[in-house]
């Protein structure tokens, strides 16, 4: 039942994704701006709809929460939107956004009962999928050198998402136990 309801699994699916991507979108008001690259909660909905809803349906939400960005709808970090964001040196963070859930929703599945060792393991392989396609496009744009990249592109932010992944993988698997979301 939702909302008094009764509705399909697929139906339930694409609901929940909706939901993430505005929970992304509403999540990246809160930035505490640096000088590159702003600290947002955005990357915590991103691996929880990763490993709550699956590599199909959260990446599923991480385009939606994309397409509104490129349509114009200021849901970017600090308020941004559009092209220039996702091509600017913060966009392939963005990106990397779908990639994410994608690696988090196939780890996930790999087991039959993942425990919470493996959500952090998957949310944490998915992280790094986000680093990578943000230090790629972060060095590429600024012409920055990859050591100078990876202290103001991943370092920074190593502690804020190992609290994320810790949260976000007790949440996915009570979600995925419970029967809500579910792979």
């Amino acid at each position: 039942m939702f909302f008094g309801f009764t509705m399909s699994s697929r139906v339930k699916k694409l609901v929940y994704a909706a939901l993430f991507a505005a929970l992304t979108a509403v999540s990246a008001w809160a930035a505490i701006p640096l000088p590159y690259v702003p600290i947002t909660l955005q990357t915590f909905f991103v691996i929880l709809s990763g490993g709550a809803l699956g590599a199909y349906f959260g990446a599923l939400s991480m385009v939606v929460y994309l397409l509104l960005g490129f349509m114009g709808l200021p849901v970017f970090a600090r308020g941004q939107s559009g092209l220039g964001v996702l091509a600017g040196p913060t966009g392939g963070y963005l990106v990397g956004f779908v990639l994410c859930a994608i690696v988090t929703g196939l780890i996930v599945k790999m087991r039959k009962n993942p425990g919470l060792l493996w959500y952090v393991l998957a949310m944490a392989a998915g992280t790094l999928a986000i680093y990578a396609c943000g230090l790629a496009q972060l060095t590429l744009v600024l012409h920055m050198p990859l050591e100078t990249a990876l202290i103001i592109g991943v370092l920074a932010f190593v502690p804020g998402d190992i609290i994320k992944i810790i949260i976000a993988a007790f949440v996915a698997r009570k979600l995925n136990t419970g029967g809500e979301a579910g792979n």
